[in-house]
């Protein structure tokens, strides 16, 4: 798969620019152009931010499958999932547990 055009397509489908990319991503805005100016491939913490930034996951990154996308409401869940300290993600998957 080609990251860079795979990035390109979810930034399309989002209406986004390369600028709002690195501000959604907390990247920089010379990260995120060099990686589509100069072809480089983005490194797995580049391509990770990029994915939360998007709110999907890296398998679904790789796949084209527009079924496994989340709903708003499950990329909601994962963005607030992911400002959890280790503890409240433990305390908060007991509770689930216990639902």
């Amino acid at each position: 798969m080609d990251a860079q055009k795979r990035i390109k397509q979810l930034m399309e489908e989002r209406g986004w620019t390369d600028y709002r990319l690195a501000k959604e991503a907390h990247l920089s805005h010379s990260t995120v152009t060099n990686m589509f100016n100069r072809n480089n491939a983005p490194t797995l913490p580049t391509l990770e931010a990029v994915c939360r930034a998007f709110g999907i996951t890296l398998a679904q990154f790789f796949t084209e499958d527009k079924d496994s996308q989340m709903t708003e409401e499950q990329q909601k869940l994962f963005s607030t999932w992911s400002t959890l300290t280790d503890e409240q993600k433990r305390l908060l998957l007991d509770l689930m547990n216990t639902m």
